[in-house]
């Protein structure tokens, strides 16, 4: 029993080694994963208080939980015996495809990295591109807000920008939850995009089993209470104006939601408009070609990291011009359902008008407005500026104007940044503008036509006047 036995080196460094990993699996990565995750719950607990609306449990979960959760849950159930019946396959093939859904659609929410990462990369970008203004906040409406409802931002879909602007300024009041589309399922995309919170939708090639996977999601999140971002017209506007509301998530919503036993949801209209959106061509483009408005590629990241290397270098900031952000009045969802009833298109149609209500009036989008109504030279374009700025004030729409720079040279500075992009010819004392300039001009017209007026079929040229 005490005989000495002789083993060689190789195999004693083998049970050794296999003795740590063991050690290491069973004692102390648990012993640090608890630690770490106690760690993360002191500090979301000091970071809810100064949270306007703090941070759901639901949105802590561990990943796996909530996706066997969802798998699991009666309705999801019984939508997995549908589809294997419908499509004449076993249950558990169904059941797997149920819990592939689910693992699309599920985040992994990190507060460390939506925090202490996201939040400055985000006000970094909003702020080397853009003057970002904030108009109307209806603080006193939204601080109002029940700390038991469940908040959900609606806003209209612009730019990509969208994501990074309103995450940075809403990061005093919760951490966003955004719908995002299949264009972000790429590396490097995908894992941070799920870190912060986002969830992964199917626009297209979904079927029924999919949709209730989706619905219950949506719901479990709403119910628990999780601030979330919602974007009812379902895509970036490819003719600048706001698109017709799609009511697939806010469907959910309503659908999920009892009078009697749900909390409330409230709806805060967020109304976004750039002097330039960085999407502009590729979205008129899609229009006029009938394309994909957009596909993730790494190559605007570098030009990205150029642009901001040469703005440091030459001291230049805010190249795109003003971004402005204006919230609307909140909508209980209950009061609403009292007066209208569950109407997903009645509720989608009154999101989309209060925030066409607070849109932003940004310049660029009246100089074009002005351009294509009929003005024909310089002094024509300052004077139209000058009569929206004031016909926007009259009507108590949010105009927002950079420091310091006077109308002339606000057009002056519009006319260089088309010359700049190839979009206008000097010749012979007159200004030439070419098809795709006219195009550009009526994309961002239409932002602002809901305030200003249709803007006539014709496209007039511009002539210089001194």
């Amino acid at each position: 029993m005490f005989a000495t036995v002789e083993i060689p080196y190789w195999l004693l460094v083998l049970v050794l080694l296999f003795a740590g990993i063991a050690a290491l699996d069973r004692v102390l990565m648990p012993s640090a994963r608890w630690y770490l995750r106690r760690r993360l719950e002191r500090a979301v607990e000091r970071l809810n208080q100064r949270l306007s609306f703090p941070i759901q449990p639901f949105k802590l979960a561990r990943r796996n939980d909530t996706i066997l959760r969802l798998r699991f849950d009666p309705e999801v159930a019984k939508a997995v015996l549908d589809y294997a019946r419908e499509n004449n396959i076993r249950e558990d093939v169904a059941a797997q495809k149920a819990e592939r859904y689910a693992r699309e659609i599920v985040p992994s929410f990190s507060a460390f990295t939506y925090f202490a990462f996201a939040i400055r990369a985000a006000r970094l970008l909003s702020r080397s591109l853009y003057r970002v203004r904030v108009g109307t906040t209806n603080a006193d409406a939204i601080e109002a807000i029940s700390k038991d409802s469940t908040v959900i931002f609606v806003m209209n879909h612009r730019s990509n920008m969208d994501y990074v602007l309103v995450t940075w300024l809403a990061a005093d009041r919760s951490a966003l939850a955004y719908a995002v589309g299949e264009w972000a399922r790429v590396w490097p995309l995908q894992p941070l995009i799920r870190m912060l919170g986002g969830y992964f939708i199917r626009r297209r090639y979904n079927n029924a089993l999919y949709r209730k996977v989706l619905a219950r999601y949506v719901q479990m999140a709403t119910e628990a209470g999780v601030t979330q971002a919602v974007f009812p017209e379902g895509g970036l506007s490819r003719t600048g104006a706001m698109r017709d509301p799609k009511v697939g998530l806010l469907s959910y919503i309503v659908e999920g939601f009892n009078r009697e036993t749900s909390r409330d949801v409230v709806f805060v209209p967020v109304a976004l408009n750039y002097d330039r959106v960085m999407e502009d061509r590729n979205l008129i483009r899609a229009q006029n070609e009938g394309t994909r408005p957009f596909r993730f590629s790494i190559k605007p990241i570098f030009r990205y990291l150029r642009r901001i290397l040469w703005q440091r270098v030459t001291r230049r900031h805010g190249e795109y011009g003003l971004a402005a952000v204006s919230y609307g009045e909140p909508l209980s969802l209950s009061a609403f359902i009292d007066q209208h009833g569950n109407t997903p298109e009645a509720l989608g149609q009154d999101l989309m008008g209060r925030i066409g209500t607070v849109m932003p009036v940004v310049p660029f989008p009246m100089i074009a407005h002005a351009w294509l109504s009929g003005a024909a030279t310089r002094a024509e374009l300052i004077a139209g500026l000058g009569a929206r700025i004031a016909i926007a004030r009259e009507k108590g729409a949010p105009v927002f104007l950079p420091d310091g720079l006077t109308q002339h040279a606000l057009v002056d500075n519009t006319l260089a940044s088309l010359k700049e992009r190839k979009m206008l010819r000097m010749q012979r004392g007159s200004l030439d503008l070419s098809e795709e300039g006219k195009h550009l001009l009526a994309f961002y017209a239409a932002s602002v036509e809901p305030i200003f007026g249709d803007i006539p079929n014709n496209l007039p040229e511009l002539q210089v006047s001194e």
